[in-house]
């Protein structure tokens, strides 16, 4: 990516750093770290904190699927105890 065209202030998503590669791909990654709890358990499994996508609708759908996850997660995990 180029100095100065990486951050995409185009785009914006609460909580998440958008980011457009100079192939065009967009990317967020979370600003904050989801909490240690939502990230347990197998690498292959949501939440990620780090999603691409090809258009930016995508990307918000995929950057909501991922704050879901962690919802989820903590609802199990509340529920559990």
């Amino acid at each position: 990516m180029e100095n100065g065209r990486s951050t995409t202030s185009e785009f914006a998503i609460p909580g998440w750093r958008v980011i457009r590669s100079d192939a065009g791909r967009l990317w967020a990654s979370r600003v904050k770290p989801f909490p240690s709890h939502a990230m347990q358990g197998p690498l292959d499994v949501p939440p990620f904190r780090t999603v691409d996508a090809d258009t930016f609708e995508q990307l918000q759908a995929e950057t909501a699927t991922q704050e879901e996850a962690a919802r989820q997660k903590e609802t199990a995990r509340q529920e559990a105890s």
